[in-house]
């Protein structure tokens, strides 16, 4: 399968990959990478590797504790943002 005209080459979705793993892409810019995705394997594994990897450290964050003293300075430099 030959890429499509307007579809993004390997280096514009090698550098969408993240953002598209976190979902801050445009609706067009998301369909560029699934395209893309669509017929050339090589990014399509390298996709799944790095979700593999995003997923993993994910699942490792929500396993740490956050310290409450950590949790207050955050929570009160946020509040301190908002009043700003």
């Amino acid at each position: 399968m030959s890429p499509p005209l307007n579809s993004y080459t390997c280096g514009e979705a090698y550098r969408r990959i993240d953002d598209y793993l976190d979902r801050e892409l445009t609706a067009e810019e998301i369909g560029k990478v699934e395209e893309h995705l669509s017929f050339c394997e090589m990014c399509a594994k390298e996709f799944e590797f790095e979700a593999s990897v995003i997923i993993a450290i994910r699942v490792k964050l929500q396993s740490i504790a956050v310290p409450s003293e950590l949790m207050s300075r955050v929570s009160q430099s946020l509040r301190s943002i908002g009043t700003s």
